[in-house]
């Protein structure tokens, strides 16, 4: 069968294709065994999905004293009134099982003598209950286990070496597999019945981030364009501890350094926070970022100083920030680690209900491209890797429980792929963040709305331009400062939590 000139390849009914090979995407395709799985990943290993990158840990009531109601009221607390309450009991009721499920398949989740997981506490959380691997590592850990079980899985086969570019429909309002490039630029169109997106955020889009610079929303253009709902996507969370050495992505320097003791401070060691939140170093990740923006404003650079709380403990209990630090010739043992506000997580995205279904059929999505509403206006520390796991598990029950025998793949129409190159992505990159970023207001969204259009009339709507336009549109929409949504315009929340909901034929 072809599509135009393009070489296609129809999957087995009933069998799955999972775009994205991060920890929602793999973790899915493992449970949804005995079923035949295809991932669809540009690279060999997962070491460049977001996945990997994280280093706090993952949350879970796991501690005698924990529970999963105060879990659910913290993930709540955090979302600043736009978390779905059902939701969040899910992810904390389910997330005890799921990081158990973790550890009897291999990951080295860090212990106490007794043999307990070492829990720590992180901002915006009421106790400890982040579970954590050799340190900081605990993302790259648990993707390097997902990869072993996904190569040993008699039911799972990879397509490597393939990028999606976009989405096929069935020409009855459904998804019908995708269209992907190769290393090579060779084409392929993948017919399958059921295709899960899980590609990863959006950092990629903002000129300082510390995710993948491949994190371009590329998920969130391709449904858009085939009339997938999108949600909450003005919502973008900014990591207040990237450090500040130049580099792209920002290296960073986890959270779980503050919830250690570690504090923030101008370059004479004085602490600024207590100015700005009464939990000082502990507040939201939103408000410790916007204090943090202030300070760099007014000409004050900031620091974390880490030398008390960590010492020389730095290199076994933190080795990623170590080894970051060193090597741009930083000691945080005894010196102080310059720190800048970064794009770290998104919590907008495809919208889906509790197990991964979107508004079209054949397609989900789950892990950061999705929306399920557990995070709100601002996600909890930690809460991302569980819900890649809670939802990623939902949405491999929902697939094998379903009877898939009626959908009927067929390659009807695929948007066409196009490539923004080098120049135009940088700019696009840099008036995210200049007009998109910790504060914003409406004379900066509408200069990036129309920088936008600007690189469409150039290039066309290539998917990171259709993304950033979403977020860049939903931004201008909401009238109010959430989460980590800041318009100096419109200062004050109002009295109404709404999520917002945006489509493609709403942005012209």
């Amino acid at each position: 069968m072809t599509l135009g000139s393009l070489e296609t390849k129809r999957l087995p009914a009933g069998s799955v294709l999972v775009v994205g090979a991060g920890l929602a995407g793999l973790y899915l395709a493992l449970k949804l065994a005995p079923r035949q799985v295809y991932v669809l990943t540009s690279r060999r290993s997962s070491v460049g999905s977001a996945s990997a990158w994280a280093q706090g840990g993952i949350a879970a009531a796991l501690s005698p004293d924990d529970t999963a109601e105060v879990h659910a009221k913290d993930t709540i607390a955090a979302g600043d009134g736009l978390v779905d309450h059902h939701i969040a009991h899910i992810l904390a009721s389910e997330g005890p099982d799921r990081v158990r499920d973790l550890a009897n398949l291999g990951v080295p989740f860090d212990r106490n003598d007794k043999g307990e997981l070492y829990l720590s506490l992180e901002a915006a959380h009421s106790m400890p209950r982040v579970a954590r691997v050799k340190g900081d590592t605990a993302g790259a850990e648990i993707i390097k286990v997902m990869v072993k079980r996904a190569q040993e899985a008699d039911h799972i086969e990879g397509l490597i070496g393939w990028r999606a570019e976009s989405l096929l429909t069935d020409g009855h309002g459904g998804v019908a597999g995708a269209l992907a490039r190769n290393d090579e630029g060779a084409l392929l169109g993948i017919e399958a019945d059921i295709t899960v997106m899980a590609t990863g955020g959006v950092g990629g889009l903002f000129a300082v981030t510390t995710n993948p610079r491949t994190a371009r929303g590329d998920a969130l253009g391709m449904a858009a364009v085939v009339g997938a709902k999108m949600r909450d996507m003005e919502f973008v969370q900014f990591h207040p501890t990237a450090i500040d050495i130049g580099r792209d992505p920002a290296p960073l320097a986890t959270e779980a350094l503050r919830g250690d003791g570690a504090v923030l401070t101008n370059a004479k060691g004085v602490r600024f926070m207590p100015r700005y939140h009464e939990q000082g170093e502990l507040a939201p990740r939103d408000d410790v970022a916007r204090a943090i923006f202030a300070e760099i404003e007014a000409g004050r650079q900031p620091y974390l100083d880490c030398r008390k709380a960590v010492g020389s403990h730095f290199p076994e209990e933190f080795p990623t920030v170590f080894e970051s630090c060193m090597s741009a010739g930083i000691d945080p043992r005894t010196q102080l680690i310059p720190i800048a506000p970064a794009v770290h997580y998104h919590m907008g995205g495809i919208a889906t209900d509790s197990y991964g279904q979107s508004n079209l059929d054949g397609l989900l999505a789950v892990g950061e491209c999705s929306a399920v509403g557990v995070h709100g206006a601002n996600r909890l520390a930690s809460n991302s890797l569980l819900e890649a796991t809670v939802f990623g598990g939902r949405a491999a029950d929902y697939i094998n429980g379903r009877d898939w025998s009626e959908k009927k793949a067929g390659m009807i129409r695929s948007q066409p792929w196009l490539s923004m190159g080098p120049e135009v992505s940088q700019s696009l990159r840099n008036a995210m963040t200049a007009n998109c970023g910790v504060r914003r207001n409406a004379a900066k969204l509408n200069k990036l709305l129309a920088h936008i259009d600007t690189l469409i009339e150039q290039v066309g709507r290539a998917n990171p331009l259709i993304a950033s336009k979403m977020i860049a549109a939903s931004a201008l929409a909401r009238e109010e400062s959430r989460g980590g949504h800041f318009r100096d315009d419109f200062t004050k929340m109002k009295d109404e939590a709404v999520s917002s909901y945006i489509t493609y034929d709403m942005l012209d």
